[in-house]
C-alpha cells in the first residue's frame, strides 16, 4: 500500500499514518509494517490527486459563512433601564 501525507517532519508523517490506518481500517500499531519513509522533493513525484490539489500556486481556503458583526449596536447599556411607565 502506498500512502502520502502532508506533514512537517517524518515522525509526524509516521504518526499520521498510524492514526489514519487505525481510523480507516482498524489496524493496530503492531500489525503495521512501514518499509520506507521518503520525503518527496518534486511536485511531479506526487501521485495522489488529493495531494495534487494542495500544490497549486494560489491555494486559498475560503471561509464561506462569515457574518460581519454590527459595530453600532452595543453589547451592554450605559445606564439602567426604566421599568416603570
Amino acid at each position: 500500500m502506498y500512502k502520502e501525507y502532508r506533514e512537517m517532519s517524518r515522525t509526524e508523517a509516521v504518526d499520521a499514518l498510524y492514526q489514519d490506518m487505525a481510523a480507516r481500517h482498524r489496524a493496530r500499531f503492531r500489525s503495521i509494517h512501514i518499509l520506507k519513509v521518503v520525503e518527496i522533493e518534486k511536485t511531479v513525484d506526487v501521485k495522489r490527486p488529493y495531494m495534487k490539489q494542495l500544490l497549486t500556486k494560489k491555494l486559498r481556503f475560503p471561509l464561506p459563512h462569515r457574518v460581519p458583526k454590527a459595530t453600532s449596536k452595543k453589547l451592554f447599556s450605559a445606564n439602567r433601564p426604566a421599568t416603570f411607565a
